[in-house]
């Protein structure tokens, strides 16, 4: 696992991370974290501490963020009405890069090459004093909280899915 830290998305994200007052230190995991699910085991915790970043494409091309927990599917309907929209469009990897700058599987919150449109937070997340998010790289997290999520993302919280 050497190197992950000098990675040009990692560092991304320590830049923007520092900018924010963000002191949680990164964790680099031996397996990956592409799926909550191999984060969670990973790290010993409950998959709904996993803060997973999802992206979906909105009707004006830009992208939705949702921070949402591992614990669950996100309702795309249930996003989408909620958001007074007809639908949420999925997107490829290759959108998740251009728009991120970040590989499926290590999109941290922060450090967005192009801030999203609008970000949302996952009330689920509430329920956990601590949860881990991807820090650009499929194998490194960092310990954040709801809390800290939702202030230096400026996320809306919502319920997402069940």
């Amino acid at each position: 696992m050497d190197g992950i830290l000098e990675k040009a998305a990692v560092r991304r994200f320590i830049d923007a991370a520092q900018s924010l007052g963000i002191d949680g230190e990164i964790k680099i995991l031996s397996d990956s974290a592409r799926t909550a699910i191999d984060a969670a085991n990973s790290l010993g915790i409950e998959v709904g501490q996993i803060a997973s970043s999802l992206i979906f494409k909105l009707p004006s091309g830009n992208p939705l963020l949702i921070i949402t927990s591992g614990r669950h599917k996100v309702e795309t309907e249930l996003v989408a009405k909620n958001l007074g929209m007809e639908k949420l469009d999925r997107v490829d990897a290759d959108y998740v890069k251009e728009r991120s700058g970040y590989s499926i599987g290590g999109v941290s919150p922060l450090g967005w090459i192009s801030k999203p449109e609008i970000i949302l937070i996952d009330e689920a997340l509430n329920g956990y004093d601590i949860v881990w998010a991807a820090a650009g790289h499929p194998h490194a997290v960092y310990p954040t909280s709801f809390a800290e999520l939702a202030r230096i993302t400026s996320a809306t919280p919502m319920i997402v899915g069940d």
